[in-house]
């Protein structure tokens, strides 16, 4: 197998790919479209206008999900185009879950106050996400520079004959800190030794005897 062949098979893979998501999205568009649409009027909305509550909580997904895509390098307005796409999904999810549950009833009281809230939060919601689509658009973003290559400098061949010197380095100075001569104690001169006075005893003087002289 070629390169050339495994090209145009992957080629016609994507094709085949593209084909099928955008034939499950709008199967599954329909589908929801139509179940949300008969959830409002469950919820007494009148039929004229019912088909207006999937075009808001759809309307909603593929905004977030365009705002998503759009701004991959503005992460605080992406986090917020995330949560607004998770929570859209969770009410359309949850629409059409409950419209299976009420299996063509009424909605209670409570479950059609909760219909009816939506359409002002998604109001809310799109208003706050468009406003920061248009502060994104406006604000450039912050390139970094870019850092030139320094060549490192090349040695000088040094042939056999020569020896290169041998440089000995300076020692430096070494600084004393302030506060460290500061807290020596001076050093006190030491006092020669007093010499102690010892006392002298007299000795007691012998009288000498005459000598015999002459056998005396």
């Amino acid at each position: 197998m070629t390169v050339e062949d495994v090209s145009l098979r992957m080629r016609w893979a994507r094709a085949a790919a593209v084909l099928i998501i955008v034939g499950v999205g709008v199967a599954a568009f329909v589908l929801s479209y139509e179940t949300l649409r008969d959830l409002a009027e469950l919820a007494r909305i009148e039929k004229r206008i019912s088909w207006l509550f999937p075009v808001i909580v759809d309307g909603t997904i593929i905004q977030a999900t365009v705002s998503v895509m759009v701004l991959s390098n503005r992460p605080k307005e992406r986090l917020w185009f995330s949560w607004v796409l998770g929570v859209g999904a969770v009410v359309s999810v949850a629409g059409n879950s409950l419209h299976a549950f009420t299996d063509g009833h009424p909605l209670p009281a409570w479950q059609a106050a909760v219909i009816a809230a939506i359409a002002p939060i998604a109001l809310l919601v799109d208003t706050h996400g468009g406003v920061m689509l248009f502060r994104a658009a406006q604000r450039k973003p912050v390139e970094e520079p870019v850092r030139e290559a320094v060549a490192a400098p090349v040695p000088d061949q040094v042939s056999e004959n020569e020896v290169p010197a041998v440089v000995a380095p300076k020692p430096e100075p070494v600084n004393v800190p302030l506060l460290a001569a500061a807290a020596v104690a001076p050093v006190r001169p030491i006092r020669p030794a007093r010499p102690i006075p010892v006392p002298v005893r007299p000795c007691p003087v012998q009288p000498m005897l005459p000598l015999a002289i002459g056998g005396v």
